[in-house]
């Protein structure tokens, strides 16, 4: 994915995640703030031809290589694109698929189970202050729990994303108030683990 980037088509339709995510809900999300997210990047990157050619992978893993008078942008607007994409992607209409095969040999090797997985994935989900993501990652050959805040990438720091859940406000509000927790739990019915497995083995 390189400039000039271009808002993504959604693997399903608008009411396919209902009701665990509601048809308004994703216009708002993918049509008004991922939009902006993808207009703004482009804006940021349309005078720096060496990071138009680069992989939006490449430019949030090496930030350093970022002019410092649009860091702030292409961290902000570029990590808004990724994420988005990234959570975006991986959503299916709920109870459709499972979790199997190599990831759920794996989570159950470094977590103790899959009970005790979803449960702190859920409670990192849960506990991060103000906005952000919690994202279930791999580095050095084990899986790991962690929380970005705002539009921050795992990226930078080396890790294999999998799985993510956007906990900005504007992610659940409309469909369930300030009940966070209530949407953490709807959002583990709608998790494509088909889609999650294929990153791992990709990953690993």
């Amino acid at each position: 994915m390189k400039y000039p980037f271009s808002l993504i088509e959604l693997p399903y339709s608008y009411t396919d995640l209902e009701p665990a995510i509601s048809q308004r809900t994703l216009e708002f999300h993918r049509d008004k703030h991922l939009n902006a997210y993808t207009n703004n990047l482009n804006a940021a990157l349309a005078k720096y031809e060496s990071l138009q050619n680069l992989e939006l992978e490449e430019i949030l893993s090496n930030l350093d290589r970022v002019p410092t008078d649009v860091l702030t942008a292409v961290t902000n607007n570029g990590g808004g694109v990724y994420n988005h994409n990234f959570y975006f992607q991986a959503l299916t209409k709920p109870n459709s698929t499972e979790l199997k095969g190599e990831l759920k040999t794996k989570i159950e090797e470094d977590f103790g189970s899959v009970e005790k997985f979803v449960e702190e994935f859920k409670t990192a989900a849960a506990t991060l202050f103000g906005s952000g993501w919690a994202w279930l990652v791999l580095k050095d050959g084990k899986l790991q729990i962690i929380k970005t805040a705002n539009q921050d990438t795992p990226l930078k720091d080396g890790y294999k994303p999998l799985l993510t859940i956007d906990v900005w406000e504007h992610a659940y509000y409309i469909d369930y108030q300030n009940l966070r927790p209530t949407y953490i739990e709807k959002y583990m019915t709608i998790v494509n683990w088909d889609l999650i497995e294929k990153r791992y083995m990709e990953a690993k």
